[in-house]
């Protein structure tokens, strides 16, 4: 029997398996239960899940409004190895004929914040336990399509305070509104101002527990169409905006502007001109809500006889792994033949480009979706317990 295994034993056969098997480790038996929540074997479980990510990224992805956690292999890619994406599990509601649909992902410190297809629902998943917490969104003043959500901490002597921030902006109303998952409830911030225009379809990306977003300046300060474009930052231990910062490049309005995060401790731009598609990718030396400071561009590549497109300027998002000086962008597959986009694409698909003219497509698997991108997020595992208050009417699973 299971149960009957020496701990040592138990410890390491559980410890060289998924973190996505760990829900099913739990219901085993009561010793394996125990053992896999013991606070010693999380903490050994997660750093070699954090060394093993050297080699593969932990990926967070929405595809045709499910979630799913995967794998991403780029080792031996430059020895005639090909890239790897696999899934290791998917986001599903306890009853299979209610499925969640998603359609926004944010992640920050091992946590999942969720966006439900109607834009009306949230939900905060951690992936480690399997566990989540639905957050009531209170009440809109405006069309849900309008919000803009991001997900932080602030650091205090008591450990960290996970934060979500919900925000819009109209010509006759501004919106700041915080959730503290500590106290599960909403309350407004007054005194909060941007400078900068965040599009709705912009995605946030969380550093250190802030987040940053690519913004343009308020239309009535315009004077061509190059978009005076910078970076902003919402810092959750002040809950204000920071100064603008300064990207090392100028865009036009059709260009593409996309971030990433580099292991949770830099800031990638990928930046993409819509007429020449060249495409740079550029990594932050040092990022802070009031200063950046920019290495040299990191990689360069003309992708006009690589793609013949321009990646989705509204929903892209990408990776870069600094060793292999490689990127990963998702998108779906396109007409190569031409500027349009097919008009039924039918694959998801993820883009492998380095230097040296270095180019692999990998697919994604089929789609039902025409418009919607692919996209994902970062992942890095965290073994804190979402705290939970009352009965919840929906708990998602990952198996």
């Amino acid at each position: 029997m299971m149960s009957d295994l020496p701990r040592e034993l138990a410890e390491d056969v559980i410890i060289r398996l998924p973190m996505t098997s760990m829900r099913a480790v739990r219901s085993v038996c009561k010793e394996w239960n125990t053992l896999s929540k013991d606070s010693f074997f999380t903490k050994k479980h997660i750093a070699q899940a954090k060394a093993a990510a050297a080699e593969e990224f932990k990926v967070v992805m929405v595809m045709d409004f499910k979630v799913y956690l995967t794998n991403l292999n780029l080792h031996g890619i430059h020895k005639g190895v090909d890239p790897t994406i696999s899934r290791q599990g998917k986001l599903i509601s306890l009853d299979d004929s209610n499925q969640v649909d998603i359609s926004r992902v944010y992640h920050c410190d091992g946590l999942v914040l969720c966006i439900t297809k109607d834009l009306t629902r949230l939900v905060v998943w951690n992936p480690y336990w399997g566990q989540t917490l639905w957050v009531k969104p209170g009440r809109l003043h405006q069309s849900p399509n309008m919000y803009k959500y991001a997900i932080g901490y602030e650091n205090s002597k008591s450990g960290r305070s996970y934060k979500i921030l919900r925000h819009a902006e109209s010509k006759s109303l501004v919106e700041y509104s915080i959730y503290e998952l500590n106290s599960n409830s909403w309350r407004d911030v007054v005194d909060v101002t941007c400078d900068l225009y965040i599009h709705f379809y912009a995605r946030g990306v969380s550093l250190k527990g802030n987040t940053y977003w690519f913004g343009v300046v308020k239309y009535q300060e315009r004077i061509s169409v190059e978009i005076h474009g910078f970076l902003i930052c919402f810092d959750f231990t002040r809950e204000r905006f920071g100064p603008r910062l300064r990207l090392p490049f100028i865009p036009y309005q059709e260009d593409t502007v996309t971030l990433s995060s580099v292991r949770e401790e830099q800031l990638a731009v990928l930046f993409q001109r819509w007429d020449s598609l060249q495409m740079e990718i550029w990594v932050t030396v040092k990022i802070e809500p009031e200063v950046v400071l920019w290495n040299k561009v990191f990689l360069r590549v003309d992708m006009e006889p690589l793609t013949g497109f321009q990646f989705g300027v509204t929903e892209g998002s990408f990776f870069i792994d600094q060793d292999k000086k490689v990127a990963v962008v998702f998108d779906k597959d396109k007409d190569k033949d031409n500027d349009e986009v097919k008009t039924t694409p039918r694959r998801n698909t993820a883009y492998i480009i380095g230097e040296g003219g270095y180019f692999r497509e990998v697919d994604l698997g089929e789609t039902s979706e025409i418009h919607d991108c692919p996209l994902g997020c970062s992942y890095v595992p965290n073994s804190m317990l979402i705290k939970q208050r009352g009965k919840r009417k929906k708990n998602l699973i990952i198996y």
